[in-house]
């Protein structure tokens, strides 16, 4: 797709803004790694050779009387039994003395008959975000060569926990910007662009709405209805939209009168036509400024609420309730670094990144 002459200049402002520039390369690449989580930290193989047939254990389900087991319930994999039925080709000698059947199958021949050898391929953290880690020791654990960022107070490894939570809380908080984005744009600019009791009765709604208590909300509908993702979205969104309100309605407010819109008018452009193609542009650069703070707000509400214990269900890869931890367990500083250096790095790649977009929109800044 062609880009028009003024999204080249913003997009050459934003390029040349080698802070925001090279934030958004790195926020890139590690969101882009977490979309794949499950390829990288998984307690399941992702490609697994039995009887010369390939099974995909992270996207399907499979029995252990697949492999050869006596269950039909969904295999363990890291079990040594159900290791050395993949190795071995399913020899019953495995329930028996399985690392002993494995190291001999490796060579391809148990009891000097050949056997046909499988294999299985692990991520690169053999361990989910749910994964207890059977580790001798008091839980937390410290981090050593097998859990890299050393496990919680329930034994789950921490560096999966991170990459699932780091997902999550960015999912979470690019529906919430957006939808809150989208509502409270237009409702900006309705205020603004129409005035008059329009804008007073909506005004008085605004502040009614703005005086609501959120986090009571929040947890009598939990109490009710339970906790969830998508309750979580549809709640925070409710009480997000009214922060760009403000400065959209501002803006229109402004440019309501300037001849250019006058000019619209008289020619009989449509209304809508007026208030999204001419005017909402002169708009933008007041409401990307308060993206950042919608951004950073949207991750702050999810992992306070999951700090307080009213956020998503405990078993959810949450940051907030990685930070509770450490709050909980001062004998195991690695939790509480680990949380900070998350949100940290985290939460300044994003700013970084808004800032830049808000600089290439400002028509007033260049850079050389």
């Amino acid at each position: 797709m062609r880009l028009s002459p003024l999204n080249r200049r913003r997009w050459r402002n934003f390029r040349k803004n080698g802070r925001a520039f090279w934030s958004l390369v790195i926020f890139g690449i590690l969101f882009g790694l977490s979309l794949f989580a499950e390829l990288i930290a998984n307690d399941k193989p992702i490609l697994v050779s039995y009887h010369g047939e390939l099974y995909v254990p992270i996207f399907k389900f499979y029995p252990e009387t697949a492999f050869g087991g006596d269950f039909k319930t969904e295999a363990i994999y890291r079990d040594a039994e159900v290791q050395c039925l993949i190795v071995s080709g399913g020899l019953d000698s495995c329930f028996d003395d399985p690392k002993g059947v494995m190291a001999d199958a490796r060579d391809g021949v148990v009891d000097g008959k050949k056997i046909q050898k499988g294999w299985a391929i692990w991520p690169l953290i053999p361990y989910s975000y749910n994964t207890i880690v059977d580790i001798r020791g008091v839980a937390p654990s410290p981090p050593d060569a097998n859990n890299w960022l050393g496990t919680d107070d329930t034994k789950r490894d921490v560096l999966a926990r991170v990459i699932y939570g780091f997902r999550l809380s960015i999912l979470f908080t690019l529906i919430v910007t957006t939808i809150a984005s989208l509502i409270g744009i237009v409702a900006g600019a309705v205020q603004g662009f129409f005035g008059g009791w329009t804008d007073l009765l909506f005004q008085r709604f605004i502040e009614i709405w703005g005086a609501t208590p959120s986090l009571y909300i929040i947890i009598i509908l939990f109490a009710i209805l339970g906790r969830s993702f998508w309750l979580l979205v549809f709640i925070t969104t409710l009480f997000a939209w009214p922060a760009l309100v403000g400065v959209v309605r501002a803006e229109f407010l402004r440019a309501r009168n300037f001849e250019y819109v006058r000019a619209a008018r008289a020619l009989g452009v449509s209304n809508r036509v007026i208030m999204f193609r001419h005017m909402l542009p002169n708009a933008m650069v007041a409401t990307l400024t308060l993206l950042p703070f919608l951004i950073t707000g949207g991750i702050g509400t999810l992992a306070s609420l999951d700090f307080l214990g009213f956020g998503l269900p405990s078993s959810a890869p949450s940051l907030g309730e990685l930070t509770l931890q450490a709050k909980q367990n001062l004998q195991a500083p690695w939790l509480g670094f680990t949380a900070f250096f998350t949100f940290a790095i985290m939460l300044s790649l994003l700013v970084f990144i808004f800032e830049g977009i808000r600089d290439a929109f400002d028509p007033r800044k260049t850079f050389q």
